[in-house]
């Protein structure tokens, strides 16, 4: 089995930071690509960035400059460092990592539960 899970959020005020941590544990032979999620109340979820098993990044545009993604490949964590805080980055924020377990051939995708990001003053 496999777990994913987050941490890290909270409440901020506008312009404010916060780092979220998601970290991957179980039965992993290999984590490929990470990345972060989220969804606000009445919407879809959508991306905001993600990090391949070599580092390239990518971003929503709207969190271009403001946020920062990262991993440790030594410690299966995935970082998502958020400044600038603004409240339409207030949402579920999950993560997602594609991992091939021992017993398996073929990588999946898991999720982890949300941690949940609010910004307001």
């Amino acid at each position: 089995q496999v777990q994913v899970v987050e941490s890290g959020g909270g409440l901020v005020q506008p312009g404010g930071s916060l780092r979220l941590s998601c970290a991957a544990s179980g039965s992993i032979s290999n984590i490929y690509g990470m990345g972060w999620y989220r969804q606000a109340p009445g919407n879809q979820r959508e991306f905001v960035a993600a990090i391949s098993t070599g580092g390239s990044t990518t971003y929503k545009d709207s969190v271009k400059g403001r946020f920062t993604i990262s991993r440790d490949n030594a410690k299966n964590t995935v970082y998502l460092q958020m400044n600038s805080l603004k409240p339409e980055d207030t949402a579920v924020y999950y993560c997602k990592a594609r991992i091939t377990t021992v017993q398996a051939t073929l990588s999946n995708d898991y999720w982890g539960q949300g941690t949940q990001v609010t910004v307001s003053s």
